[in-house]
């Protein structure tokens, strides 16, 4: 009877621990799948193009009346395409390579200090996340040298608490608003040197400075955001491009115009700062 009894408290936590996660079959095949097929020493790169060709998705993140560590591989935007190849990352550097180290990874990356607790601790903003992730001593941000770290971003960001209206968690819980409208103030006026998009061109200082891998942040003067879009820098003979998900292209895709020509055609981006996952 014993026995019978810590079966079922055994069967009850183990619901109420996956209750926390929100994914499919097809999701925890493909991770499991991923990390049972990489090289011992398989970098950012190499992960990223595995998800070449997966639709670009917008709010993939929103699909749940509460927070939850959402899985989804088969839609990515941006964002969850950056954490997701950094998670698998990570957890090859580590020789970790099952599906309950791969949901701690990304739940470490995706909240604060590696807490879920709520929507609020989810980290809404690019600068949030690079600042938070080096505290816990994941990631880097080059700073240097300079050139052709020739700019600096002050932030001022506050989009979020300014378009409630725009996130589902934010519109259904207005009490959420204050919360993050103090997470944004507390991020407003932080500076970061960037490399301007005018000084991006093939040189050997710039494939000196820029990794293959590493994670591209497209600054931007768009009023109340810090970061535009985000992507892996990927080195080819013409010179730097971004392996990002794209919403031109509908899907994840290596840019084939270079981030140069890139970052031109868009007006209200400025630049690039650059961050790299500590091994």
């Amino acid at each position: 009877m014993k026995k019978f009894i810590i079966v079922i408290i055994g069967l009850l936590v183990s619901v109420a621990t996956s209750a926390q996660v929100t994914y499919t079959k097809a999701d925890s095949l493909t991770i499991c799948r991923l990390l049972k097929e990489a090289p011992r020493k398989a970098t950012t790169l190499w992960f990223a193009r595995q998800f070449h060709g997966i639709p670009y998705v917008a709010h993939t993140l929103e699909v749940n009346d509460s927070e939850q560590l959402v899985v989804n591989t088969r839609q990515l935007d941006c964002t969850t395409l950056v954490e997701t190849v950094t998670a698998l990352t990570i957890c090859v550097q580590q020789e970790k390579r099952r599906w309950e180290d791969y949901l701690k990874t990304l739940r470490t990356l995706r909240y604060r200090q590696g807490v879920m607790d709520g929507y609020t601790s989810r980290l809404h903003y690019f600068t949030d996340w690079i600042d938070d992730k080096q505290l816990m001593g994941i990631v880097s941000e080059i700073q240097g040298p300079n050139p052709p770290f020739t700019a600096l971003q002050k932030v001022k960001v506050g989009y979020m608490s300014h378009h409630p209206q725009s996130y589902k968690a934010l519109k259904a819980n207005e009490a959420l608003v204050p919360i993050i409208k103090r997470q944004e103030q507390q991020l407003t006026g932080k500076t970061y040197r960037y490399i301007p998009k005018q000084t991006i061109k093939n040189t050997q200082l710039l494939r000196q400075t820029i990794k293959d891998g590493d994670i591209i942040a497209i600054t931007c003067n768009k009023k109340g955001l810090d970061i535009a879009h985000l992507g892996f820098a990927v080195w080819q003979k013409d010179g730097l491009h971004l392996l990002n998900a794209s919403s031109i292209h509908h899907k994840v895709v290596t840019e084939p115009m270079t981030i140069r020509q890139y970052l031109q055609k868009h007006s209200t981006f400025t630049g690039v700062r650059i961050i790299r996952i500590k091994e």
